[in-house]
């Protein structure tokens, strides 16, 4: 695991995770559901999703789009387990911990909550 200020900016300096951004209605989304409630849809998709060893089509299980939880996990390197080891330290094959896990889920709620920052200051 990562110390966040680091990790946030080598994915500033990222080209490919850069230029991932909350679209319209995934900001909306944010907005109407709160952070507490996307947080724990982030809990669940990454004790599903990312958490097992070897989960189902890993490299393939995170969409582009359509949630919030989705488009931060591609910005923060959270979508498998290939980028978790790469930019997380995260080793492959091995079941997550707990702690791993709100990790995971903390990262993508500090992405989400710069995201929301920058929504508010463009309005």
């Amino acid at each position: 695991m990562r110390d966040l200020d680091n990790l946030f900016a080598g994915l500033a300096r990222s080209r490919f995770r850069s230029r991932f951004k909350l679209g319209r209605r995934e900001a909306a989304y944010l907005e109407k559901r709160g952070l507490k409630t996307v947080r724990e849809h982030a809990d669940k998709f990454v004790a599903e999703r990312l958490a097992p060893a070897h989960p189902t089509n890993d490299g393939r299980q995170t969409p582009m789009r359509n949630h919030p939880v989705f488009i931060a996990q591609h910005a923060t390197g959270t979508c498998c387990r290939g980028c978790l080891a790469r930019w997380h330290g995260l080793p492959r094959d091995v079941e997550l911990t707990g702690q791993e896990q709100q990790y995971v889920v903390d990262v993508i709620e500090r992405w989400l909550r710069g995201q929301a920052r920058a929504g508010a200051d463009s309005q």
